[in-house]
């Protein structure tokens, strides 16, 4: 299995692991909390099959990354791509995040520029910044809740991550659920804990330097990053921004209506 090294933590290396498919321009897909990588597959699919190449990787503490206990804030996210960008000297990139993805792929471009970027995609975006409109209490509630029983706290934050009490049984199966549910449990506990804070992060600065198209897709009934506090109020502060809102959407809009992202998505990248 291929891995990047990104660090080192006492007598250990701290890697990335990654997946590399396809030909074509490159597409990188940034995942999502508490997921890894295969949370894109039904966007891989689209783009391998309409000629992209597709890599995903798995955040340092998920997936079958590393799991330390350092690193957890976006700076270091942000560096851990570029490792990735450079490693594999990826060039005339679409680089793409959901959820808190989106961090990376907005840090990236505020810190190390748009020289490998050609385009740039949001879904379900934690810009531009959650705390002038969320209190911090959310995010230290947050912290409570994965301390006292973190599986508790996976169940309920999967639960309204793909609104199950109104899609599930239609858009989301039990099964999905329970998959995305396991890759939740099997992350780092400390990961799982120490990336709260993160979503709380000031992203205005990163947002104001962007000088690729950017694409922003999200639900309208997104529970987790409502489109109030983060899609809508990106309009107007990224000059060249497409804003496509998916009606009736959860925060995982790729997978309870691929079909509506997939267009969106394969028309900006073409």
């Amino acid at each position: 299995m291929p891995y990047i090294k990104v660090g080192e933590e006492n007598s250990a290396p701290i890697e990335l692991y990654y997946e590399d498919h396809g030909s074509g321009r490159p597409v990188v897909l940034i995942h999502g909390y508490p997921l890894n990588g295969h949370s894109w597959e039904k966007q891989e699919s689209a783009l391998l099959e309409t000629g992209h190449r597709v890599i995903t990787y798995d955040r340092r503490g998920f997936g079958k990354s590393s799991q330390p206990v350092t690193g957890y804030d976006y700076d270091t996210f942000a560096a851990d791509l570029n490792t990735l960008m450079e490693t594999l000297d990826l060039r005339d990139v679409v680089l793409g995040g959901f959820s808190m993805g989106s961090g990376e792929v907005t840090r990236y471009l505020g810190t190390y520029g748009s020289g490998r970027v050609r385009k740039a995609v949001l879904m379900a975006p934690l810009q531009p910044y959650l705390l002038e409109v969320v209190d911090r209490s959310v995010l230290d509630d947050t912290m409570k809740a994965v301390v006292a029983d973190r599986f508790a706290f996976l169940k309920s934050f999967l639960d309204n991550f793909y609104n199950m009490d109104v899609l599930g049984g239609t858009k989301v199966s039990e099964q999905a659920w329970q998959a995305s549910f396991q890759v939740a449990a099997a992350a780092s506990a400390t990961a799982t804990l120490k990336c709260v804070p993160t979503w709380g992060s000031d992203f205005r600065k990163d947002v104001a330097s962007f000088d690729v198209p950017t694409l922003v897709i999200q639900g309208d009934k997104d529970r987790i990053l409502p489109i109030d506090a983060t899609g809508n109020r990106l309009t107007g502060l990224i000059r060249d921004l497409q804003y496509v809102v998916i009606e009736g959407g959860p925060h995982a809009i790729g997978w309870t209506h691929p079909e509506l992202v997939n267009a969106a998505l394969l028309d900006f990248v073409k």
